[in-house]
């Protein structure tokens, strides 16, 4: 009978000291790590943050060069007509969603911060479109500041995998990393956690025997799926064979 992988897990208490290991080994693997997003001022790396929800960074990068020559300004995105906005944008997927975003995003910042993208958390959460991973990214990549660590699907999975945490909202799976690992790491945390699980632990088949860090993580080689016995593929065969008449 298959177990499951959460059965099969070693028991690993999260502390920082293992933790730090996880993100050396990573790091050696990674070590330019950062967005893979394209941009040349911090108002474009939030309209492309915006747009990455949902979508490959890659598709977002064909997207914005033509995106930011048409639009020149945070006025011009704040102007813009939402319709025409999604015509735009629409193969990053949530196109409706994200111009409705990237609009209000833009008045705001031209109606309170004179058009400029401010770099404090508490008010980059503010903006119309903007939660705690995008002002995230912002703050780490736009200003070098580690207000906190991004989370996104990548680094839900593989955090909850590495034993960093057993949450699933992804405001508690922050608290617990920024628990795990000292403030001056924060940035790339997340930006290697997203590298690793997009190279090596995917969601449906990881590739732990290729893993820098299998040997620190509670989950390594326990999501590979058993080769039935011969007892096993016997009594499948018992089950499912026509019962003869007597």
């Amino acid at each position: 009978m298959k177990q499951s992988a959460r059965s099969k897990q070693k028991t690993y208490v999260a502390n920082p000291k293992r933790a730090i290991a996880v993100l050396d080994g990573l790091r050696k693997v990674f070590p330019e790590a950062r967005t893979a997003l394209e941009y040349q001022a911090p108002f474009e790396l939030l309209v492309a943050t915006i747009l990455s929800a949902q979508c490959t960074d890659v598709r977002v990068n064909m997207v914005t060069p033509g995106l930011f020559k048409k639009y020149q300004s945070v006025a011009a995105f704040a102007g813009a007509n939402q319709a025409e906005l999604e015509r735009d944008i629409h193969s990053t997927g949530f196109f409706r969603m994200k111009a409705k975003s990237i609009i209000g995003c833009s008045k705001a910042l031209v109606e309170r911060f004179g058009g400029k993208v401010p770099s404090t958390m508490d008010e980059l959460v503010t903006l119309p479109g903007v939660g705690r991973k995008t002002a995230n990214v912002v703050l780490s990549e736009a200003f070098g500041k580690n207000e906190g660590v991004v989370v996104d699907t990548h680094v839900q999975r593989v955090s909850q995998r590495l034993g960093f945490t057993e949450n699933e909202d992804p405001v508690k799976i922050e608290q617990d990393l920024i628990a795990l690992i000292p403030r001056e790491r924060w940035g790339e945390v997340g930006l290697v956690l997203i590298l690793h699980g997009r190279k090596t632990c995917m969601a449906r088949k990881p590739k732990c025997d290729e893993c820098e860090v299998s040997k620190l993580c509670p989950s390594a080689f326990s999501f590979e799926s058993e080769k039935p016995t011969h007892a096993m593929k016997a009594a499948v065969k018992k089950k499912t064979s026509p019962r003869r008449r007597r």
